[in-house]
């Protein structure tokens, strides 16, 4: 007896590779987000540029990265 579920191809497994780079580097600048705050509360103001520039840039292309996959996989099927 035939199905009447149409079977896909199990090739990819989980979220494209650039989805996965997506969440990595949104996960990285939210955790310098965090870093930020914390040593502002703790009284520093010297903070690394280093860090301030992951907190700045690495969030926002981290999530531009996992909108511009989203869109992909959406045009694909």
């Amino acid at each position: 007896m035939e199905s009447a579920v149409r079977e896909t191809p199990s090739t990819s497994t989980g979220a494209p590779m650039l989805m996965r780079a997506g969440i990595v580097l949104f996960a990285v600048g939210m955790l310098a987000v965090l870093a930020v705050f914390v040593m502002f509360a703790a009284g520093l103001e010297e903070l690394p540029v280093w860090l301030s520039v992951a907190a700045g840039v690495v969030t926002p292309l981290g999530l531009g990265l996992g909108l511009v996959s989203l869109i992909r996989e959406h045009r694909r099927r």
